[in-house]
């Protein structure tokens, strides 16, 4: 076990190395660790082969094998967690709303760009100005986290809607 890599892999997509860490892992052959994922024992051998990419289900199935998880991590090592699909907060034709816009729902007088037109304000909207996002996103972390930030000075309350 002492020549498993314990540093990230600079390589964009390092599957060879991640299902060959895997077996390792498990001490298991190819054809062991293609039984308990269900594959053909010459799909694991194609796959540490460098011939065939697995799809996300087929590498999921893998490394479940040895009870690891696929984890998406940015820059800085924090786990990115996914997001949850909540069914009530579709538009009336049934469509997501962006995922990069933070949903409101119920919103208040001004946080709708239409107010000023005087549309009628649907149920949900949400921010579309990035400034204003990251702002609200900044001073909603910096409240949530007041013991981690106690020294830092408040992010501004106040946001200009354009």
């Amino acid at each position: 076990m002492d020549d498993l890599p314990s540093e990230p892999s600079d390589t964009l997509w390092p599957v060879v190395g991640i299902v060959r860490a895997v077996r390792r892992h498990a001490d298991l052959s190819q054809r062991e660790l293609a039984r308990r994922a269900g594959v053909h024992h010459a799909t694991i051998g194609r796959i540490e082969g460098g011939r065939t990419v697995p799809s996300i289900e087929l590498l999921c199935r893998i490394i479940d094998v040895v009870g690891c998880r696929l984890a998406v991590v940015d820059d800085l090592g924090r786990v990115l967690m996914p997001m949850r699909d909540w069914e009530d907060t579709r538009d009336g034709a049934g469509r997501r709303y962006p995922t990069h816009l933070d949903t409101i729902l119920d919103p208040k007088p001004g946080e709708w760009w239409a107010d000023i037109y005087g549309l009628a304000r649907p149920p949900e909207t949400f921010y579309r100005n990035r400034q204003v996002r990251d702002a609200m996103r900044r001073r909603s972390q910096w409240e949530v986290r007041v013991a981690k930030h106690r020294g830092d000075p408040p992010p501004p309350q106040r946001w200009r809607y354009d």
